[in-house]
């Protein structure tokens, strides 16, 4: 096997190895073998394109190309042209693909399940890292840089998962990386001649030097695994969902018992409904006797894809001193304002505050922020309900049936945003809606046959048990079913309600709970709860109940019920009912009830020590992965411009000597040294191709020299320009103290120097190369050990890169200079003309 096949074959196993961290972060495994056999492919196109072989741009555009086409057979074919020729559709299912994966990583708990979206961020992450991989070290043979995409990748694992991706999976992408090294550096030596197990000697008995760069590679590995260690600390851990309650299953934290760990309530609610032991969640207590509408709300899911609902993307801002008035709520409309305290278990985790809705005031302690069209609260750097003691104000509204009849149009913003259902929504559910309500004559009347078809009319039956199922065929089964627990039949109907032009949603949260003996109210598992909420102009976002035995009707979607039967509730400034007090703080004031019960006090500051159940936003994490990589790139980039250079001049060097020494017509060696050579062959009164000749054996030369005076510039003697070469070579001798065997390759050099600077006919010597090892192995054999390390990691020679700007710098400004002199020379010269 050639070195660039092991390398490609190293590159490829290498990447497969750190995206291994990544498997804890999904629920099924097989995405891996999928993005192996694709990776597989890619590189097999890099080796066949380097085989050729093709210039590198064209190598790294070919595999580019490969890659697409392989992201558009596996996710978009049937949006693109013959199945693999990707068009604007396929690359717009992408974009849709990667936002519904962006939305699924900051919701979803760990593991999370394979959805498309998160499939095309794994799959197609893992083919730009492994291409990233193989470019740098394959195609560019630099295989020490080509661990920084492969730390990014374990970056991101390191950052969703909780504990740091875990310590085998680090163990795993170290290993990987160093094979990769080891890999370098025997195609490396392999191309001084035959690759020796041991450090080689040559003939006389003298050490060689062919093994310096497989010891650079391993200590540049040490390195950067080192740095791998510190960079995941400050990453951001996400875990934790929706509804995020910690337990024996997914969730954060520890305890027994159930839990609701996944945003999608189609899993989440089925599993807490199920639950063996009911464990309360949250103590309620509250200035109301009637509980029928203490439904307390976490989240309104209001974007709907044909397959399920979820939260539309909004801004946060900070919670406000007062809440504004809900949105549609008009002044006619008779409400009471409600007061509750709500203590949350210490083992429930969830990043969005459960409350009455609609609230108008909220005391809690903590990181809190607001979402003004959803009127809710969500937990900002890692603030969860751990614990919490809260208390909200908040209005119970009371519409009547006549109201809800009589309500106007809705804003057309509102009823465009909240009406959008997906052309993929089977046509059965507008069909079957416009058969519930045939003869409705406004909204309402649709509304309430719809709740009471699910509730009633419909044959329907509550049954947790139902498999939860998926697709867009999933509302049209349960239709046909009609068999279901709360999620199905809130999804329905919101669903049905916006085909009829109805402004819709889903919340999602707890149904009311049981009341105590001591006054105050249990809220547990098995009372969470999904709901729909529509939407009429001058009452606002309405609570309607579609699913049997769950829950309270609200009266005001029974017609026939007379308004007077309706409990009038005393206003808040005139109950005297001895519960929480009214004051705008409850630490200053308590009732006697209360201060029995121990249920006064302030609210208890949350756990410092939760977790980021809800995760950070997209754009922090990449901040954060940005971030992690400047801390990683910048300390490294002298070493790895040092090293960079050395093989330069040292290897591509060597083989432009050798091709001069040939007669050949090679180029000299970049990085000013071919400027140098042509200003030391400017003397020689021979013929140009003569003299070309020349300028590639002092380029040769003085690539080496140049190499040489660096070497010893890392190990601390300072370079002396105005020295001769044979004074240079000197001094470098009497300050490093060097043995005769290292004397003598310095001096070798330098003479090397002088006859390319002042012989009539340059020529190169071969062998130089090694006698540049030579020195670095005797200047690192006498010195210590910080010397050692700042010459790899913090070479002073790379100073030399902001000369080599700064020239480039003012070379630019004098080009310009002159452009713009010409410039300004040429109309004069025309009108004097």
């Amino acid at each position: 096997m050639s070195g660039q096949a092991r390398m490609a074959l190293c590159a490829t196993a290498a990447t497969l190895m750190a995206a291994c961290a990544l498997l804890p972060l999904v629920d099924d495994p097989m995405w891996l073998f999928q993005a192996a056999f694709l990776l597989m492919i890619q590189s097999g196109v890099g080796a066949a394109a380097r085989r050729v072989p093709l210039a590198r741009p064209l190598t790294v555009a070919v595999q580019a190309l490969v890659t697409l086409v392989l992201l558009t057979l596996v996710f978009a074919r049937e949006y693109a042209f013959a199945g693999l020729i990707p068009g604007p559709d396929a690359l717009k299912h992408f974009a849709d693909l990667l936002q519904q994966g962006t939305d699924d990583v900051s919701r979803y708990a760990i593991p999370a399940p394979l959805s498309d979206g998160i499939k095309l961020m794994l799959v197609g992450g893992v083919l730009v890292i492994g291409l990233a991989v193989d470019v740098i070290a394959v195609t560019f043979r630099s295989a020490a840089p080509a661990g920084l995409p492969l730390l990014a990748l374990y970056s991101v694992a390191a950052g969703l998962a909780d504990g740091g991706g875990g310590w085998a999976w680090f163990l795993i992408a170290a290993v990987g990386y160093l094979m990769l090294l080891l890999a370098e550096g025997r195609d490396r030596l392999s191309q001084w001649g035959r690759v020796f197990g041991a450090a080689p000697r040559t003939p006389g008995g003298e050490p060689g030097g062919p093994v310096a760069p497989a010891r650079t590679g391993r200590r540049i590995g040490v390195v950067a695994l080192g740095t791998a260690l510190v960079v995941p600390l400050a990453l951001p851990s996400m875990d934790g969902g929706l509804l995020d309650a910690a337990g024996s299953g997914a969730g954060a934290g520890g305890g027994g018992g159930g839990t609701i760990s996944a945003v999608n309530p189609l899993v989440s609610l089925r599993d807490s409904l199920n639950v063996e032991e009911d464990r309360t969640v949250m103590t309620v207590r509250t200035s109301t006797n009637d509980l029928s509408n203490m439904y307390l709300r976490i989240v309104s899911l209001d974007d709907f894809d044909g397959t399920t609902w979820k939260p539309s993307r909004r801004n946060i801002v900070a919670v406000p001193d007062e809440f504004p008035t809900p949105a549609g709520l008009g002044a006619d409309v008779r409400r009471t304002e409600v007061r509750t305290r709500i203590a949350a278990a210490d083992w429930y985790a969830q990043d969005w505050l459960p409350m009455p809705y609609p609230p108008s005031d909220v005391r809690v302690d903590g990181n809190w922020r607001y979402e003004p069209v959803g009127m809710t609260l969500v937990g900002d750097h890692g603030q969860n309900t751990r614990g919490a003691t809260y208390e909200v104000t908040s209005l119970d509204v009371r519409p009547t049936a006549e109201q809800l009849a009589t309500a106007p149009e809705p804003p057309a913003a509102l009823t465009r945003e909240f009406t959008k259902v997906p052309d993929s929504l089977p046509p059965v559910v507008p069909r079957t809606a416009r058969e519930i309500t045939a003869g409705a004559k406004n909204p309402y009347e649709q509304a309430v046959r719809l709740q009471e078809h699910f509730a009633v009319t419909g044959g329907f039956q509550y049954d947790t048990e139902v498999a939860v199922g998926g697709g867009s065929d999933g509302i049209a089964r349960f239709l046909r079913d009609k068999r279901g627990f709360c999620v199905h039949f809130s999804f329905a109907m919101a669903s049905m309600a916006r085909t009829l032009g109805i402004p819709a949603r889903v919340a999602v949260g707890f149904a009311p709970g049981t009341p105590q003996a001591d006054g105050t109210v249990s809220v547990g598992l098995r009372d969470a709860h999904a709901w729909p909420e529509l939407y009429f102009e001058g009452i606002g976002w309405t609570r309607f109940e579609p699913t049997p035995n769950r829950g309270t009707t609200p009266t005001y979607t029974q017609p026939e019920v007379p308004d007077s039967n309706v409990p009038d509730l005393p206003e808040a400034s005139a109950t005297n009912d001895p519960s929480p007090s009214a004051e705008p703080s409850s630490s200053e004031s308590c009732s006697a009830e209360d201060k029995r019960l121990e249920v006064c006090g302030a609210a208890l500051p949350l756990d410092p020590g939760a977790t980021d159940d809800g995760g950070p936003p997209w754009y922090q994490l990449a901040g954060w992965v940005l971030l992690g990589l400047a801390v990683v790139v910048v300390p490294l980039v002298p070493m790895l411009w040092r090293l960079r250079r050395r093989t330069v001049r040292l290897a591509s060097a060597r083989h432009t000597g050798a091709a001069a020494l040939a007669g050949g017509t090679a180029e000299p060696p970049g990085e000013g040294d071919g400027d140098e050579a042509r200003a030391a062959a400017s003397h020689l009164l021979v013929e140009p191709s003569d003299r070309h000749a020349a300028e590639v054996a002092a380029a040769y030369v003085l690539a080496v020299w140049r190499e040489l005076t660096d070497t010893a510039w890392d190990y601390g003697i300072l370079p002396d320009d105005a020295l001769t070469p044979r004074k240079a070579a000197a001094r470098i001798v009497r300050l490093g103290h060097l043995d005769e065997q290292a004397a003598a390759s310095v001096h070798r050099v330098a003479g090397a120097v002088e006859q390319v600077l002042f012989a009539p006919r340059p020529r190169a010597q071969t062998g130089l190369a090694d006698n540049v090892r030579t020195l670095r192995a005797a200047l690192r054999s006498r010195v210590s050990r910080r010397t050692r390390v700042r010459a790899v990691v913090a070479p002073r020679s790379a100073v030399r890169a902001v000369w080599d700007l700064n020239d480039r710098w003012t070379a630019f400004r004098a080009r310009l200079a002159t452009r713009w002199a010409a410039l300004i020379r040429r109309p004069s010269g025309q009108q004097s003309g």
